[in-house]
Order: C-alpha cells, then sequence, then structure tokens
C-alpha cells in the first residue's frame, strides 16, 4: 500500500483513543483491494503522554475517483456524507462506522473510519436478518417524516430512478435478454416466463412503484455490508446512497448473494419487520402492495441469469438457478 502519514495516523489514533498519543507501532492488513479502491485494517499498540500503552484499530479505505454508470460522483459520496450532518440522524440502533479523519483530493479521498467487529455476510442468522430490516424500516420511516436539515443540506446522493435504469442497462443486454426468449435456452420455461412478464408489464410496475413513498435508500444493503453488533445493526459503504422506493433496500437484502436456501422464508420475516419498523415512525402509505418481488427482479433477474448462462463452474449455475427458482416461490406481500 501506499506509505501512511505517520502525523495523520496519530492524529486518527489521538481521536479514537480521546487522549493525545506519543508513538505508534503499527501493521496494515488489507480488508478489500480493487482498481479503484482499496480498503485496509492498521492495528497496533499507541503510547499516551503518561507512558500507558493502549490496543488500536482503525480502518483506512481509499477511494480514487471513477464514474459509475450513471451516478458520475458516487466516487466521492462517502466523503460528503461523512463531511456533512448525516450522522446525526441515525437512531442508536442503527448507524455507520465512526469517521476520525477524512481527506479529499481531486481524484481521491481517504477515509480513517471505526472498525467494525461483529457478525456480518452469511453468518448472520435468521434474526440478523430481520433486525437489520426492522431498523432500516425505523430509520427510513423517521427521516420520511423529520425531513431533517441534515438531510436536506445533503446535494450528492444518487437519483431517483437508479433502480428503472439499472433494469433498463441490464435489459439492453442481448446476450441474455435474447437467450430467455431462444429454442436453445436450457433455463426451465417458467423462470424465462417469469423474466418475460416483467419485460412485459415493466411500465405497469415502475408506475405502480412510483407511487411508493420515497426515502433515503442505502442502495447497497447487503449481507457484506451489514453488521450485527451487540444487537444494533452497523452499516458500511454508502457510497451509492441516495433517494428511492420504499423497499428497495429489502430487495438487495433478500436476494444480493444471500442465503438462498432460505430466501423466500427470509423474505416474508424480513419485508413484515421492515414495514413494522416503517410505520412505527411514518404514517402508513396509500399503497398496500410492497412490490419488493418485482424489486429483487427488476436489480437481479438478468443479472442472475447472466450467471447461469456465462459461468462455467457448475455450482455458480446451481446457484443461480437455484436462486431464480427461489424468487419464482416468492408471493409478494401485502402491508
Amino acid at each position: 500500500m501506499e506509505s501512511i502519514n505517520l502525523a495523520t495516523l496519530q492524529q486518527v489514533v489521538s481521536t479514537m483513543l480521546s487522549t493525545p498519543i506519543t508513538e505508534l507501532t503499527y501493521e496494515t492488513e488489507m480488508l478489500q483491494g480493487g482498481t479503484v479502491g482499496q480498503v485496509y485494517l492498521i492495528h497496533g499498540e499507541a503510547t499516551t503522554l503518561t507512558g500507558t500503552r493502549l490496543p488500536f484499530r482503525v480502518v483506512l479505505k481509499n477511494q480514487k475517483k471513477w464514474e459509475r454508470h450513471g451516478d458520475a460522483d458516487s466516487w466521492r459520496r462517502e466523503y460528503d456524507l461523512y463531511a456533512s450532518d448525516f450522522a446525526s440522524t441515525f437512531p442508536p440502533d442503527f448507524h455507520w462506522p465512526a469517521c476520525y479523519h477524512a481527506e479529499l483530493h481531486e481524484e481521491e479521498t481517504h477515509i480513517y473510519m471505526e472498525a467494525i467487529e461483529g457478525v456480518s455476510g452469511l453468518n448472520l442468522t435468521g434474526d440478523m436478518y430481520e433486525k437489520a430490516a426492522y431498523e432500516l424500516g425505523k430509520f427510513q420511516g423517521t427521516c420520511f417524516t423529520e425531513k431533517s436539515v441534515a438531510l436536506q443540506n445533503i446535494t450528492n446522493l444518487s437519483h431517483l430512478d437508479y433502480l428503472k435504469q439499472c433494469y433498463l442497462r441490464y435489459r439492453t443486454w442481448l446476450e441474455v435478454y435474447d437467450y430467455i426468449r431462444s429454442s436453445d435456452c436450457d433455463l426451465p420455461k417458467h423462470l424465462c416466463e417469469m423474466m418475460i412478464d416483467l419485460d412485459a408489464r415493466s411500465e405497469e410496475i415502475f408506475a405502480q412503484i412510483e407511487t411508493l413513498p420515497v426515502v433515503l435508500c442505502h442502495r447497497d444493503f447487503w449481507v457484506t455490508n451489514i453488521f450485527y453488533v451487540d444487537d444494533k445493526i452497523v452499516l458500511i459503504d454508502w457510497d451509492t446512497a441516495g433517494y428511492g422506493y420504499l423497499g428497495e433496500d429489502i430487495a438487495s437484502l433478500i436476494a444480493d448473494e444471500a442465503d438462498v436456501e432460505h430466501l423466500v422464508e427470509y423474505y416474508d420475516r424480513c419485508v413484515h419487520a421492515f414495514y413494522k419498523g416503517f410505520s412505527e415512525a411514518a404514517p402508513r402509505p396509500v399503497n398496500t402492495r410492497s412490490y419488493i418481488k418485482e424489486m429483487i427482479l427488476f436489480m437481479f433477474g438478468y443479472r442472475t441469469v447472466a450467471d447461469y448462462k456465462l459461468k462455467k463452474a457448475k455450482e455458480a449455475k446451481a446457484l443461480a438457478l437455484a436462486t431464480l427458482q427461489k424468487i419464482f416461490d416468492i408471493t409478494d406481500k401485502t402491508f
């Protein structure tokens, strides 16, 4: 990794430990790496003015400038949110990692933040899924009702039509669009028809979705970004956040590389918990149908078909097939 500025790190650790630091010893460990972003865990010991040595752990996220399709400023969004008063909108049981220091350069951001230790990914249990859904619903309901000044002052958020544009982009992928309509497609016919019917009714469905409440969405609300810590939910990676329609994030929770074996069960539990949390904080919407099953298909239908068609490993193809079948088995909920 690039060399760490020792003075900056010392400032960060002093802030985190709430005491001046005179000396640091540390190691770094890459948690995630890619072309445009790297995430590191920095851990070690800090020496205070009194000579006391204290352990510390902090995460450094370096994000280079890049342009996500239809969302050019997402690369710096997390910095902008941390620089705002957005943190004031979080309740005690639903929040993001604390930020100790953030830097914006011409084409890169550096954010030093709290290292979260908890249960995440496919280690989340059904009760933890349900807790995440409930707390998300309550958070979105509170934001919807209170319309805080902090939210009104944030200008860098993803667009309201993010879901629709995501779907329309996937639908232009002719390799998978034509595949489910071809005679040599070996996907079960009822799964192909599920997608073909979605395409035929997409305008009608979006017209209904657009009657749902507009809420602040995380838009990357999947199991790897969710941490269950001491009966609280900590949510990382806010770079796609923006206003969207009620239920978008639950669609991600259920279907984005989640627990396929329990997909239908978790759908039932999470949809109920989500709307319970939302209704505790906001008036019940006029539209009583969630459209979350359709949102799942808009976001992940063609992507999963592509996995089935294009991936070589038998296990990956079997997982894609099982995922599509589980989505087919969902019965959409009213609330």
